[in-house]
């Protein structure tokens, strides 16, 4: 099972100019909780574990994950409210985002509450978003990622959310303190650019991360594809050509397929991972792409699932 930490929120998508007037669309959402649900729909094993509200949008969300097969038994649940995105997708499809999101469920997170064992079945921890920079829940994941490091694949995308996390001094710092922990590191073009500066070089932090033990550093570049480094070499990939009708979840969908495909192929652990070839990384990165374009031909979030994607590789179901 790979198990998911962070965030799980309510999407409020703005529709201003519907025929019948200004109307707002509820949806489950929040960047953990979305590759959750793509990998549920991947048929890989999957479980979460976040604060969540008992207020009825939490119940939503505990309803979403139960029916998508998610697992939920290490959930906490939170008397505090559930976080609320207003999510507005410009004329390209583009989304900006407006958070309400203080003292909610998903700061409800603390040391005590991931001190216990995890159960054997957990393989890999997914982790990212903003509540890896907000507290108590940020130092929290870091203290799990940094013990179960050496006994699971860490799995760490950035996500930034720069109205979210503070300083982006100190979210930076969190993320290199994640990266010392992570097998697998992926992070968009925007939040290397926004996090690290417009003068930071991609192929040198890379570099750095490789040989801090991050076995696969993904950065993804929107409709110009992807690029990963690795010790056997750098990998780059094209987009999956779609018509975009938002980009909103396609960078999740992209993290979960990746976390899939290397599932699927028997992958998924520290050992293969270091010796991955060419090959099979260009195969989980294609994989991922396509993932992540059929996703934005979508609204909103709502990645593919396992049988969409084999009928459009050719492929027969494992």
């Amino acid at each position: 099972m790979i198990l998911v930490c962070g965030e799980a929120l309510v999407d409020l998508f703005a529709e201003l100019h519907a025929p019948d007037g200004p109307i707002l669309r509820v949806a489950v959402g929040g960047s953990p909780l979305n590759v959750a649900v793509a990998l549920a729909r991947l048929e890989t094993p999957v479980g979460f574990f976040g604060g969540l509200s008992v207020d009825c949008f939490g119940s939503l969300l505990a309803d979403a994950m139960q029916r998508e097969g998610i697992d939920t038994s290490l959930v906490k649940r939170s008397a505090r409210p559930t976080p609320l995105v207003l999510v507005s997708p410009d004329r390209h499809g583009n989304p900006s985002y407006t958070f309400y999101a203080q003292e909610t469920a998903v700061q409800d997170v603390g040391l005590v509450d991931v001190s216990g064992p995890l159960p054997s079945s957990v393989q890999a921890i997914a982790l990212g978003s903003y509540a890896l920079a907000v507290e108590p829940v940020g130092t929290s994941l870091l203290s799990l990622a940094e013990r179960e490091a050496g006994r699971r694949v860490i799995a760490l995308d950035c996500n930034l959310r720069p109205a979210l996390v503070g300083s982006l001094a100190s979210w930076r710092t969190r993320i290199e303190q994640l990266a010392r922990c992570a097998s697998i590191f992926k992070l968009s073009d925007e939040d290397f650019a926004s996090g690290w500066g417009e003068a930071a070089q991609p192929e040198e932090q890379a570099t750095g991360w490789l040989k801090q033990g991050v076995k696969l550093v993904v950065m993804t570049h929107g409709a110009r594809g992807a690029t990963c480094w690795h010790h056997s070499g750098r990998v780059g990939v094209p987009a999956f050509p779609t018509p975009i009708v938002d980009t909103v979840g396609a960078g999740d969908s992209f993290q979960a397929a990746l976390l899939a495909r290397l599932t699927q192929k028997g992958l998924l652990s520290s050992s293969a991972l270091t010796s991955l070839d060419a090959t099979s990384i260009a195969d989980a990165m294609r994989y991922a792409s396509l993932a992540a374009g059929m996703t934005c031909a979508r609204r909103g979030a709502d990645p593919p699932r396992r049988r969409e994607m084999d009928a459009s590789l050719g492929e027969a179901p494992l």
